[in-house]
């Protein structure tokens, strides 16, 4: 093992709930039509990428990714606030967004309190994330002998 490597995969180890169990325990935690709402949000973004994966970041923001960050499910008093990372740099044919609209990257989906998400353009717009991710994905590098 060269050195550091030991410090890098050290890091990875976790002791603790799994970031899935973090976002099971907020959804319970909410116990209102935020945790309603962050569930179904969960449940979309995983029926439009099934390779997702979930992680528990800044002190608890339940964030998805898949070859970098897809969005944050953030909740609010008023709002489950749903962050695309790379949201400036996709189409959203349907108007989704409606929050953080002047920013050069980032887009946001505000939901509120009764509203309804249309499944289809959503599950469109995660899958636009995951390509642009994809795409911007950088190639492995050579090793050299």
């Amino acid at each position: 093992m060269k050195k550091g490597e030991a410090k890098k995969n050290a890091a990875k180890v976790t002791d603790g709930p799994s970031p899935s169990k973090l976002i099971d325990g907020r959804i319970k935690e909410l116990g209102d039509w935020r945790g309603e709402m962050l569930a179904r949000v969960r449940g979309l973004i995983k029926q439009a990428d099934p390779e997702v994966v979930e992680e528990w970041k800044w002190r608890g923001v339940p964030v998805w990714e898949h070859d970098g960050i897809i969005c944050t499910g953030e909740t609010y008093k008023e709002v489950v606030k749903m962050t695309f990372a790379k949201g400036a740099a996709l189409d959203d044919p349907a108007g989704l967004f409606n929050s953080s609209l002047d920013g050069n990257v980032r887009r946001a989906i505000d939901i509120r309190e009764g509203e309804t998400i249309n499944e289809k353009a959503l599950k469109a717009l995660i899958r636009a994330a995951v390509e642009l991710n994809a795409s911007k994905k950088k190639p492995a590098r050579k090793r050299s002998s």
